[in-house]
This record gives structure tokens, sequence and C-alpha cells, in this order.
């Protein structure tokens, strides 16, 4: 699938799991521009403190899903915050979920069982960037899901962006529905986003990336945060090719 939906969600850890939410958001857009894939954000809630609470992008590009698919989880991270006077080591988490965006033909989607807002984009801290109303927020009644979308300059645009969003969400609950686990829908893709519950770990200050799946640890940690994330593809690739 060369189309994805990238969810992230800052976890436990407060104003510090904002802050390393938006470190895997940038790490993200960097990988995917190092391979030369489409990243727009479509929707977000950012904080003062350069961080992010929520964030949904849209990934476009060759294999995408399958480059991506392993980023999904529980991310912890342990460091010293920016906003930490002491110089405590703090542990943290943000959640992550990738979903792949499939044809409207896969997914059908009743017009009546929409609620469609419009409003205007913001920019960072919530202001207004737009005077016209392009902005899109669609609630799917009857589940409950809400996508947003203020990444184009059109209503028509953002909204077309957001219904893809909504079937790439539905058509991810109606694959765990067919084998029987709804009550697990998103508790697999992202957790609780309890410290405890972690795919990998982030130990800044002993410079080392710890995938627990493939228990492995990768090194440089500052350049993996830059969108250098090719050695732990790879690895998921060799584990793949082995099993």
């Amino acid at each position: 699938m060369n189309k994805i939906l990238l969810e992230i969600r800052a976890g436990a850890g407060g104003d510090e799991a904002a802050i390393f939410a938006g470190d895997l958001a940038r790490m993200y857009q960097r990988f995917a521009a190092r391979r030369g894939f489409k990243f727009d954000v479509l929707d977000s809630n950012a904080t003062s403190l350069y961080g992010v609470k929520s964030l949904v992008a849209q990934i476009q590009g060759p294999d995408v899903y399958d480059i991506f698919k392993n980023e999904s989880g529980v991310h912890r991270v342990q460091r010293v915050p920016k906003t930490e006077k002491s110089g405590r080591v703090h542990t943290s988490t943000a959640s992550v979920a990738v979903l792949p965006i499939v044809d409207p033909g896969q997914v059908q989607v009743n017009p009546g069982d929409l609620d469609i807002v419009f409003f205007r984009s913001s920019g960072p801290g919530g202001q207004n960037v737009n005077k016209v109303e392009t902005a899109v927020r669609i609630t799917h009644r009857p589940t409950g899901i809400i996508v947003a979308s203020q990444v184009e300059r059109s209503q028509y645009a953002n909204k077309e962006r957001a219904m893809e969003a909504l079937r790439a969400k539905l058509y991810e609950q109606k694959q765990k529905e067919a084998v029987g686990e709804v009550s697990e829908l998103r508790r697999e893709q992202i957790g609780s986003a309890e410290r405890s519950e972690k795919v990998r770990t982030y130990n800044f200050p002993q410079d080392r990336i710890t995938d627990h799946r493939l228990n492995k640890s990768f090194h440089n940690i500052e350049k993996i945060m830059e969108g250098d994330m090719d050695k732990i593809v790879e690895a998921f690739g060799k584990k793949k090719g082995q099993s």
C-alpha cells in the first residue's frame, strides 16, 4: 500500500510527553523526506513548548505501509527534559498508529451518518491562519470517529483528505471485527500509552534506542531522531526474511 495515515499522541509524562511526540513527528517527517515520500500534516494539536498533544499526517510513497507499519505502538523516552532544572531523568511516552488508506470502494460510508463542520485552519498556538473556513472536521456518528484536515486550500480538497482518513479508520475497524477483536482495535495499535506498554525505548543518557520486538539496540540516537531510521527499517526487513 502506497498511502498511510500516521497518528501520534502524547501519553504519560505531561509536557515532556508532548515534546517527545513532536520529536517523533519530526523524525518521521525527515525520514519520509529522505525516502522521497510526500508527508502532509492533516491535523495537529500543538503546545507552547514545541511539542504536540496529537498529530495526524498522511504519507504517500512506494511501499510506505510496509516501511512504516512497525512504528505502531507505544514509544518510551528516557532523558532529562528541557524543563527539568535538577537534571533528573524522566520517563515519558507517546503512541503511534499507522493505518493503510484504502480505495473508496473498499469502505462504504453513508453520507447521512456524517456531521461535517468547516472552520478556519490554525497555526502554532491556535491562531487562525486563514480568513476563509477551508478546514474540515467530520464526525462519523455510528462509531464516534472524528477526523479532520486543514492542509489544503479548499473545502473540497480538505473534505476529500478527511474522508480518506475516515475510510482508513473504518477499514481498520472492519478488519478487526472480522476476526472478533473489536475491543482490542485501538489497544493493539497504540496501547494505553502507559509507561509499561512499549515497543521501543529511546534512552538519551546512554545514546541507545532499543526495539523490544527485535530485542536489538541502535546507537547514535541524535542521528536517528534526525530521520536516519534506515537501520531500524532494515532490521525489521531482515526479521521478516528470517520468519
